[in-house]
């Protein structure tokens, strides 16, 4: 009997036992799902909005977009409007288009370019650089001179430095041996000059060409 009765006592230990740790099991578990949980719970959150609005991809999207605003040409509505003489005229004399604006004046030089050079000469037939000199400054500027080269440097406010040349102002060359003024030009801008030259007949030249260099003899304006 006492053997029976501690069977009866025994039993019920065991199953309590045994019922313990089915417990444990399942609380463990939940235990490691509560650890995994959160980590599958941030990488939602980093997938979704966890990247802030400041981050370094939205900043450089930011830089580009306004860079290639800032890199649209300005004056394109200038350039759009020009006509072919001002982009002919702005290439020669290395301006912007928007520079080359005085239209009497480049028509002028368009309507004589090329006209060959003749001694004497006053017509489009031929020309010679003094009468040139004449026929643009009283169509353009409305200025009346006479004389040939020599005699229009002596009529000029000479001026001394190369730096304040200005439009209409007079160019004169000693390209003769005698070393006296032998050829004239009227400037025009950026070191660039109008003539009747010898070689080529009406057209633009360069002051800083070595030929050009060489035979400069000085400069002056109309008074």
């Amino acid at each position: 009997m006492r053997r029976t009765g501690k069977m009866y006592l025994i039993l019920p230990l065991c199953a309590f036992l045994l019922g313990s740790c089915a417990l444990l099991k399942p609380q463990q578990q939940t235990a490691k799902e509560k650890t995994e949980k959160p980590a599958n719970e941030n990488l939602v959150f980093i997938d979704g909005i966890a990247t802030p609005r400041t981050g370094k991809t939205s900043e450089h999207r930011s830089k580009t977009r306004n860079t290639s605003i800032s890199a649209v040409p300005t004056g394109v509505n200038s350039i759009e409007e020009a006509r072919s003489w001002q982009f002919k005229y702005a290439q020669l004399l290395d301006l912007p288009v928007e520079n080359v604006v005085n239209e009497k004046l480049f028509n002028f030089i368009e309507d004589w370019w090329g006209t060959p050079y003749q001694m004497g000469g006053s017509s489009k037939n031929g020309i010679d650089c003094s009468n040139f000199v004449h026929t643009l400054m009283a169509s353009v500027f409305q200025i009346s001179l006479i004389g040939n080269s020599i005699q229009l440097y002596s009529q000029v406010k000479k001026i001394k430095k190369h730096s304040d040349l200005q439009l209409g102002d007079l160019v004169f060359f000693a390209i003769n041996r005698k070393k006296r003024i032998s050829h004239v030009g009227i400037y025009l801008e950026n070191d660039r000059f109008v003539h009747a030259s010898s070689s080529a007949g009406v057209m633009i030249s360069d002051l800083r060409e070595t030929y050009w260099v060489r035979y400069y003899a000085g400069a002056g304006r109309i008074n």
